[in-house]
């Protein structure tokens, strides 16, 4: 029996295997600066979050049809069900798409064609989140988000991800304000290379209800306080950390810091393509680095199921799962 997951903090461009990368290339006519897959594999070494961007959005153009975004999605809620995920609220990143020719609806309809088996075919509940990109302008976040509301795009919240340093969640505060009266749940990220003050604004002025990464929230006592007193979640995603330098190594990560202190964080596998491994992963190394242990993999799972935006019941049902999964442990 596998541990019930939720996965919170996925871009969903971000599990573009380089097998699936050099298909779509063939099936779209796309010119790669790769001649194999090992030469591909040896550009996976970040020196920071920038470096990885560079090659994330370099790989995107092979994404050009609405079948391509489907095929994408479905891969990745395959490996999901294998990691033991039952339900996966996923980011996606159109802006990323817009700007290079892809129409709105190809991006989104390809992602929410999957999506809407994904219940019948995997056994995962979904959720959608547009993220929008901070290095672009508010305006074009704007603008994006006015086009989602006045079609029939249907998504579930919006968030803020991308290069975060000098791009203080402050700049979109009116994007989120027209999210807020639509009704949309609202998540961005910050706090993982930017400090502990975009983690204030993202909650203070953007209103935001998850904190993704938030790891440098360690370093500001009184956010602590605050984080812990509103119960207010951290989509923490080790791997990541790890290869995008934010943290030396996979010993120096925060985790059990993070539980001890009594925050509300949970395990996720950010761009599992490109940083080592998916959710399962990341929790299996953790275990192995820090010896978590049934009662910390199930507090994880807990606080993920709790972090999510399903309903009461549906976080019960899950919580059941979870509780069973411990006492099958021994």
């Amino acid at each position: 029996m596998k541990l019930p997951l939720v996965e919170l903090h996925l871009h969903i461009e971000g599990t573009l295997e380089p097998e699936l990368l050099f298909d779509l290339a063939a099936r779209n006519g796309v010119t790669l600066p790769w001649a194999s897959l090992p030469e591909l594999r040896a550009q996976y070494e970040f020196d920071d979050l920038q470096s990885f961007l560079n090659l994330y959005y370099r790989n995107l153009d092979v994404l050009r049809e609405r079948v391509d975004f489907d095929d994408l999605t479905r891969a990745y809620l395959e490996r999901a069900r294998t990691a033991g995920v039952r339900h996966a609220e996923i980011f996606v990143d159109p802006q990323a798409h817009t700007s290079r020719g892809i129409p709105l609806l190809t991006a989104l309809g390809g992602v929410r064609d999957a999506l809407d088996a994904s219940e019948a075919d995997w056994g995962i509940s979904t959720k959608l989140t547009v993220t929008f990109l901070r290095d672009r302008p508010a305006a074009e976040a704007m603008a994006m988000l006015g086009e989602i509301l006045a079609g029939d795009f249907r998504i579930d919240g919006i968030g803020l991800d991308s290069a975060e340093v000098g791009y203080p969640p402050e700049l979109f505060t009116e994007v989120f304000e027209l999210a807020r009266a639509n009704g949309l749940h609202l998540v961005a990220h910050a706090g993982e290379e930017g400090p502990p003050a975009y983690v204030w604004q993202a909650l203070d002025l953007l209103g935001v209800e998850r904190i993704d990464h938030g790891i440098r929230s360690l370093e500001d006592e009184l956010l602590l306080d605050r984080l812990v007193r509103d119960r207010i979640p951290l989509t923490v995603c080790p791997f990541s950390n790890v290869r995008l330098r934010v943290i030396d190594t996979l010993a120096d990560h925060p985790i059990v810091r993070m539980l001890d202190r009594g925050l509300l964080a949970c395990i996720n596998s950010d761009d599992p393509a490109y940083f080592g491994g998916y959710i399962d992963d990341n929790l299996a190394a953790l275990d192995r680095e820090f010896g978590l242990g049934p009662d910390r993999l199930a507090l994880l799972a807990r606080n993920g199921i709790e972090a999510s935006f399903l309903a009461a019941a549906e976080k019960a049902a899950l919580g059941a799962e979870v509780d069973a999964w411990r006492a099958a442990q021994g």
